[in-house]
């Protein structure tokens, strides 16, 4: 069984990194073509891309937010992590993360087909 769990604080103060883990179980990160997704959606909005770690460690993020984002990997616990920085109450969202099953190549930007989802967990930027 495969399974994704969200974790990390609930409130971040503005200006301060945004910092998630993603904790999965019943397979490794590295297998082929399996690719780790980062989504959030805003109150009242849709879902939002943001970025994703392939099986071979390489990672693709949305323009919009590049120059914010770092998404990394531990092999050794199966662990997915987000990185968020300068945040702003614009980035307050429940944040997701999901596997995308068919990742062939790269250059695969937006939202794709998920085969697992985390529950997802609420992030409030608030001071």
């Amino acid at each position: 069984q495969v399974q994704l769990q969200e974790s990390g604080p609930g409130l971040v103060k503005p200006s301060q990194t945004l910092s998630l883990t993603c904790t999965t179980s019943g397979g490794s990160i590295t297998t082929s073509y399996y690719a780790w997704t980062w989504i959030r959606q805003p109150p009242g909005k849709g879902l939002e891309w943001m970025g994703v770690i392939a099986y071979d460690g390489v990672t693709y993020y949305s323009p919009s937010l590049r120059s914010r984002t770092s998404i990394s990997r531990d092999t050794s616990n199966n662990h997915i992590s987000l990185q968020l920085t300068s945040v702003t109450p614009e980035d307050t969202a429940v944040y997701y993360c999901a596997r995308d099953p068919s990742y062939y190549s790269g250059n695969y930007y937006g939202l794709r087909g998920y085969d697992y989802w985390g529950q997802g967990t609420q992030v409030t930027v608030s001071s």
